[in-house]
């Protein structure tokens, strides 16, 4: 597992504003951060149990406590701009500042054209690009005054092949424009020193929601963990040496020394025989 050091710095004293982060990547992202010593704003919908997903915003900022950090449990619908900024002016009141935007937050239907509501499409499409947009329209001024400002993107490389487009055309576009978001921000903001970068994971990971798709088998799957690792070697990075940049999970800790990824499996057995994400 990947630890703070010289060539990967720290996250300690560092507010970190994370979307969707009660449960799976983004409450792993926020633990590794944690362990820091880092502030962590837990921006997510979940304020009251879901009957189907464990943890909220506030079982989450517990265990970023318990693991050393600060939390903020901050209920946040991002489809909603009045809420996003209710929440960035509550993280800037609790730790004077944001230096990093974790936009993780999204949802997902794997689902043809005439399989997807309308109602699911406008979800897909309000949470992915409208919320990651917003979002980062909302904590730039702040990200503007950090000494090293990160926002990092949970969103797959540009692709045009059909075969993303075809199965789920819905949920690729709605991911994609995450991604646009990505190199558009990177470029607009490149002069003031914000890093804007991708990172997609190689294989699917066993979050809670990954077990309400009945055709993923967890045992050939990684562990969130292997994210969190890989978006602490980002976030740690010069924000002026990195920026636009798609990476994978596993180039990411390669380029951190890390070539065998076998403890993050969720099965070790099963290491070899895991599943590819989409996107790769």
């Amino acid at each position: 597992m990947l630890e703070g050091n010289s060539m990967t710095g720290s996250l300690a004293g560092k507010t970190l504003f994370i979307t969707g982060a009660s449960r799976g990547i983004g409450k792993a992202i926020a633990l590794r951060a944690a362990r820091d010593g880092a502030r962590i704003v837990i921006a997510a919908k979940t304020d009251q149990p879901h009957p189907k997903l464990p943890g909220t915003v506030h079982t989450a900022a517990q265990e970023v406590e318990a693991a050393g950090g600060k939390a903020l449990a901050v209920a946040c619908d991002i489809r909603f701009e009045d809420q996003v900024l209710r929440a960035v002016e509550r993280a800037v009141e609790a730790f004077g500042g944001i230096d990093i935007l974790v936009n993780n937050a999204s949802a997902i239907s794997l689902t043809g054209t005439l399989a997807t509501p309308l109602k699911r499409f406008d979800l897909m499409m309000d949470i992915n690009a409208r919320g990651a947009w917003l979002c980062s329209q909302t904590c730039i001024p702040h990200l503007k005054k950090s000494a090293n400002p990160h926002i990092l993107v949970l969103s797959p490389p540009l692709d045009l092949s059909p075969q993303w487009f075809g199965p789920h055309l819905a949920y690729t576009m709605s991911k994609y424009g995450m991604s646009m978001c990505v190199v558009g921000l990177a470029e607009e903001f490149r002069a003031d020193g914000i890093a804007v970068n991708a990172l997609w994971p190689r294989t699917p990971i066993a979050t809670e929601a990954l077990r309400l798709i009945p055709f993923i088998d967890p045992a050939r799957c990684r562990r969130p963990e292997i994210v969190a690792d890989a978006a602490y070697a980002i976030l740690t990075r010069p924000s002026r040496s990195t920026t636009g940049r798609f990476f994978s999970d596993e180039e990411v800790l390669a380029e951190a020394g890390i070539n065998d990824f076998t403890p993050y499996a969720v099965d070790p057995a099963n290491a070899g025989q895991l599943y590819p994400d989409l996107f790769y």
